[in-house]
């Protein structure tokens, strides 16, 4: 079973409720799974679900919310080690945490970037607020590239959330076709994108400004 984050004993039902019905979608697909199938395997009773959770779409909102934490603060105490470094070694970095995390936790990387689509429109919505989270975390990184590099002009949102949205194209299909353990190996892949994305659209800003 897939493990969100250490946590004391006291946080164990709630846990062991999210970790079960990640553990159950990796089987069986969200729109598959029941409440008995969370129970199940999370060795717990229906009585104590419903102690935690009103169903099963706000067991999965709380599993994905607990989720995207964890892949966020990797990303984030992964840059934060690096105070010294380039913002191209950082973007790089901060990628490699990222697909590392998933690649640790493949039931919990396919229902975050998987069957959230399929989880209810509180998921799409949830989804969405992710997208807005990883947005802030590229517009850090496009900050620090023209603070190192002035020449570069300002990226736009619009620009950064389709590179995000790129990103998690590009990942949900590598759990599709070669499963989430292989993800560290598209970090030169990604790092190459998402450096050109922030060097060109910085360029054409810079560009437009001077025109």
């Amino acid at each position: 079973m897939a493990t969100l984050a250490p946590r004391p004993a006291a946080a164990g039902h709630r846990a062991r409720l999210t970790e079960g019905l990640a553990a159950a979608i990796a089987e069986k697909g969200y729109a598959a799974v029941t409440i008995a199938d969370v129970v199940r395997v999370a060795r717990v009773s229906k009585r104590t679900f419903y102690e935690h959770f009103t169903d099963k779409e706000a067991c999965f909102l709380a599993a994905y919310s607990t989720g995207t934490d964890l892949v966020i603060g990797d990303i984030v105490a992964g840059i934060a080690g690096m105070p010294d470094a380039d913002w191209r070694e950082r973007l790089r970095v901060g990628l490699e945490a990222y697909l590392d995390t998933l690649a640790a936790e493949p039931e919990i990387s396919r229902a975050l970037l998987v069957d959230v689509l399929g989880a209810g429109p509180q998921a799409v919505e949830l989804r969405q607020r992710v997208y807005d989270r990883f947005v802030d975390q590229w517009r850090f990184i496009a900050d620090q590239a023209r603070a190192e590099e002035p020449d570069l002009g300002p990226v736009g949102d619009l620009v950064l959330r389709a590179l995000v949205g790129g990103i998690g194209e590009l990942v949900q299909r590598q759990i599709l076709t070669e499963g989430a353990e292989t993800l560290p190996g598209l970090t030169p892949t990604l790092a190459t994108l998402a450096t050109r994305v922030i060097e060109g659209a910085g360029m054409r800003a810079r560009s437009a400004r001077v025109a």
